[in-house]
């Protein structure tokens, strides 16, 4: 029988979905020996010559010397580098395809308080910015609704719960680590100047603040009726805020201005609740404050406009430096999608103007995860962890260092991508 232009549709419809798809882990675990290479697990020194073993999706041997595993795949590093998977700790991977295509974006909700909402929820697996930016060493991110890349986040408070994810799968449900990995906040812009204007500007931050609390207060009520047992209507908002208000969950606060920062910590240290600060150059005007407070911060881009036309050209550049150096546990985050395959790149520029190089790889790996309590899980490479690695030909910070190997929750995982595909085509044009 001679097919039908519907079929032809779904043959060609199947052939994108797993071209889209290429590189997705398996379902089936395989055991991995990666040998040879310069081991930096980051929890420690580097180790010349060594062996990292996977088996189902974790790390079960790192040293020199080790028997490979009988029926394991080889994967010859001598003379690359392997390090854990890098960490972006915000993004709109997902969430945001093309910006001028409304129906590709997902990162706003209606109304002002929507904590019931979460992230993974929405994100599309087959978003073609993941397997972009996991091409370049990143295998874990946030996705977080209302981070709005620098654009705000659409009129909300609160829009939603943060998610982490593995960037490689086919649903959510096999890439997410964390489904609910903080409470994202859009902190109220505090007015400036003393004219009447000011002054209305003023009441209605406090107005918003105010209401952030009671919602707040509120939470602790209906979790001490949850508790008692009481005869009580269950309230999904409320029920979301709950881990908030145990400490379970830390508040990812968005504030940009030195003020918001100050006021947001006092807020959150009244509230007794845990807070992750993502800013930009700001931070370094409160960064004893944040010291104090224990406050981790994830910063925007470094490769960023001054806010100011009085402000040092090279601010964005040396700020993580500044803050390092003040005792401030730092991470890099890309905000929108446009820069997060370039998050290597952005703590490299850093490298440049005064932080360490160890503090840099830290800020790439185990300092996120220790922010959304996973550390556990991710962010060095040592026996028991999640097998998100990368192997590569130099340091990750150069732009010139090319991703040879990746594996994600243990399965290798292709670094072709859109870009690549899109790059080989065009070289090959008469």
């Amino acid at each position: 029988m001679k097919p039908t232009r519907k079929a032809h549709f779904f043959v060609l419809f199947a052939l994108v979905l797993a071209a889209g798809f290429a590189g997705v882990p398996a379902a089936h675990a395989q055991t991995y020996a990666i040998t040879g290479g310069k081991v930096y697990p980051i929890s420690g020194p580097p180790i010349e010559g060594a062996t990292v073993v996977i088996e189902k999706g974790k790390i079960t041997v790192v040293g020199k010397g080790v028997k490979i595993p009988a029926g394991a795949k080889v994967i010859d590093a001598k003379g690359l580098e392997v390090y854990p998977g890098m960490f972006n700790a915000i993004t709109e991977l997902g969430l945001n395809e093309i910006g001028a295509v409304d129906a590709s974006v997902d990162t706003t909700e209606l109304g002002e308080y929507n904590p019931q909402l979460v992230s993974a929820t929405a994100v599309n697996p087959a978003s073609a910015h993941i397997p972009v930016t996991r091409a370049e060493g990143i295998t874990h991110a946030i996705a977080a609704m209302g981070a709005g890349g620098g654009r705000g986040g659409g009129g909300s408070v609160i829009p939603g719960q943060a998610s982490l994810f593995n960037l490689a799968g086919w649903t959510m449900d096999e890439m997410q680590i964390r489904r609910s990995a903080a409470m994202t906040v859009n902190w109220p812009v505090l007015p400036g100047g003393g004219a009447a204007a000011g002054a209305n500007a003023r009441q209605e931050y406090d107005r918003r603040v105010a209401e952030l609390a009671e919602w707040l207060d509120r939470a602790r009520h209906y979790a001490q009726a949850k508790q008692a047992n009481a005869n009580f209507e269950r309230d999904l908002k409320l029920e979301a805020l709950v881990p908030v208000i145990k400490g379970e969950m830390p508040l990812f606060i968005m504030a940009n201005q030195a003020n918001q920062i100050r006021e947001a910590v006092a807020f959150c240290d009244k509230q007794k609740v845990k807070m992750i600060l993502a800013t930009g150059t700001a931070a370094g005007e409160v960064k004893d404050l944040l010291k104090e407070k224990n406050v981790p911060v994830v910063l925007r881009p470094t490769l960023t406009l001054v806010r100011s036309e009085d402000d040092p050209y090279d601010l964005s550049l040396t700020l993580a430096g500044e803050l390092s150096k003040a005792g401030v546990k730092i991470a890099f985050g890309s905000f929108g999608n446009e820069f997060a395959r370039r998050l290597s790149q952005q703590a490299g520029n850093s490298v440049a103007f005064g932080l360490s190089h160890d503090e840099a790889m830290k800020a790439l790996t185990i300092y996120p995860a220790q922010m959304f309590g996973v550390d556990k899980e991710l962010g060095t490479i040592e026996v028991g962890k999640m097998a998100n690695l990368i192997v590569t030909n130099g340091d990750p910070l150069e732009l010139t260092t090319e991703v040879r190997y990746l594996f994600i929750r243990g399965v290798q995982t292709s670094t072709d991508n859109r870009h690549r595909q899109l790059y080989e085509e065009y070289r090959k044009r008469p």
